[in-house]
């Protein structure tokens, strides 16, 4: 079976995100903060790469093997509830918290992108799945987790949650984009203008992207 152009980048860009993610969690330190700006943004090279060969990736190679693609939804659900899950239950029984925060780091871009694959597979368009894969990418690193664990938590009163902290001193991966670590007024601004920026992938119609469709040879 000849491959179409559209799936020699999809297999491209698969290829550069497997390479780039492996050495992203073997060859670099396993930090729980982020030290730099080119390290932040390294890290989410092996996203925007395997975002991109999902979103390239045509379901129509797959034909009318529903099987297949149901056996990819229980690989992604696999992945969370059989690797996950046991590596977090055991990190809580045996280890220190800094493990299973750093899994957490892993396994949240790695769920994005399941759910990514699985709306392509349901006949997502090459554009709305990219919307998926950076509108989600893009809430998960608003900060809104750091919120949410502010207020949805019982934090004991004077604790050090407990009035929320005028300067967010934890949240590295504000501090390498706004170069300090954000006071609590600058922290509800990053949050809310990153969620006005998924808003945005999400509504907005990128029209002028039209034009690439045909030379790349995208559906």
């Amino acid at each position: 079976m000849e491959i179409s152009l559209q799936m020699k980048y999809s297999i491209g860009f698969g290829i550069a995100a497997l390479a780039f993610g492996l050495f992203a969690i073997f060859a670099l330190p396993p930090d729980r903060e982020v030290k730099s700006l080119a390290i932040f943004l390294f890290k989410l090279l092996p996203f925007a790469l395997a975002a991109i060969a999902i979103a390239l990736f045509d379901p129509a190679v797959l034909g009318r093997l529903n099987g297949i693609k149901i056996l990819l939804i229980y690989a992604c659900f696999g992945l969370f509830f059989f690797f996950y899950i046991p590596k977090l239950f055991f990190d809580v029984a045996f280890r220190e918290a800094s493990n299973t925060y750093y899994l957490t780091l892993i396994i949240t871009p790695l769920m994005i992108l399941c759910f990514t694959l699985v709306f392509r597979m349901g006949g997502g368009s090459t554009g709305n799945t990219l919307r998926v894969a950076f509108g989600s990418l893009t809430l998960m690193l608003s900060g809104l987790e750091d919120l949410m664990f502010l207020t949805l938590n019982p934090h004991a009163p004077g604790s050090r949650y407990n009035p929320i902290p005028e300067v967010w001193d934890w949240a590295s991966h504000m501090k390498v984009r706004l170069g300090h670590f954000p006071t609590k007024q600058e922290a509800f601004i990053f949050i809310a203008v990153h969620i006005l920026i998924a808003l945005f992938i999400a509504f907005y119609h990128f029209r002028w992207l039209d034009g690439l469709k045909e030379p790349l040879g995208l559906r």
